[in-house]
């Protein structure tokens, strides 16, 4: 594991993953209250995909991180020791199917023939071989490009695909020109729940538990900033203010997004049916994924990739 020493103030410097949503914990990407409330020396690093969180966590540079449900049951699959900590959101119309004006595609039965951009191994990903086969579609009658999000919006451009299943802010985007088909929320009612969480590397996790836990009190604190009255968070508001410059999201559609996610506080994720019911999730996700020729073996059990007492002890 990389862990760099500042020589300055012999801090630690912890590099923190996350997807550039967004989101409150923006607010922390875009203060010190990290580094007070834990002592490190944070650096913040933005993923375009948890493929890449993946690849970070197991070469030990990224000790902490978000990442989606899909990828974290495919890096826990495949034997990555990371645990997951807490949600960071859950993912409702955040992550959407649009579909190209011009493509003719009214329903989901109209997606076969047609090419569909999606970053490969992601929640979008997973949420969209959902909707697929609730559809009774094979993936051999659609095309679907493996794509990270600045490319989708560029091929969106050039007419190179007819839809897309993708996040903000390349989802705003792309609509200018393009429809909200399906979301997340949906395709969660079917069967196929897609969240964000914050993993932790186990052993760093052990040997940092209080500084994890002042981690997860910072994120519990914005979140429920923004819970406690989210009317409040206009365009023209602080908060939407900065979450916009720290993402390069308009301003004016922030809000909008916000309304994408579902933000739950420490003492709900606590619960039988969040963190509780977590490692069943995983398991779920997984034989989802391996069905579906992503992932070639399955774990027995997810729950030693499940820790809930630093969320418990945030709450």
């Amino acid at each position: 594991m990389t862990v760099l020493i500042s020589t300055s103030a012999m801090a630690e410097t912890i590099i923190i993953g996350h997807f550039g949503n967004p989101t409150p914990m923006q607010l922390l990407a875009s203060s010190d209250a990290i580094q007070k409330a834990t002592g490190w020396d944070v650096e913040w690093r933005k993923f375009a995909s948890g493929t890449d969180v993946i690849a970070a966590m197991a070469s030990g540079d990224v000790v902490l991180s978000e990442l989606g449900s899909s990828p974290l049951a495919i890096a826990t699959s495949q034997g990555v020791d990371i645990q997951l900590i807490a949600f960071s959101d859950v993912i409702g119309s955040a992550e959407s199917l649009i579909v190209s004006n011009s493509s003719g595609i009214k329903t989901l039965a109209d997606l076969k023939g047609k090419r569909i951009a999606v970053p490969v191994g992601s929640t979008a990903h997973f949420s969209l071989i959902g909707a697929l086969k609730h559809e009774g579609i094979a993936e051999s009658e659609v095309t679907i490009m493996n794509m990270p999000p600045d490319q989708i919006a560029a091929a969106w451009q050039q007419n190179a695909i007819d839809a897309a299943w993708i996040w903000q802010p390349v989802q705003s985007e792309i609509l200018k020109t393009g429809t909200l088909l399906l979301g997340a929320e949906k395709t969660a009612e079917w069967g196929y729940p897609t969240f964000d969480a914050w993993v932790v590397n186990t052993k760093f996790g052990e040997e940092n538990k209080d500084k994890i836990v002042a981690f997860l009190k910072e994120v519990d604190r914005v979140n429920k900033s923004y819970l406690a009255d989210p009317a409040k968070w206009t365009a023209d508001s602080e908060e939407v203010k900065t979450l916009a410059s720290a993402t390069g999201a308009d301003p004016a559609q922030v809000p909008e997004i916000l309304k994408g996610f579902t933000f739950l506080p420490m003492a709900d994720q606590v619960s039988d049916t969040w963190l509780g019911g977590a490692s069943k999730t995983l398991k779920g996700t997984a034989d989802f994924l391996k069905s579906a020729g992503r992932i070639d073996t399955v774990a027995d059990d997810y729950t030693p990739f499940v820790n809930s007492t630093y969320a418990d002890a945030a709450k």
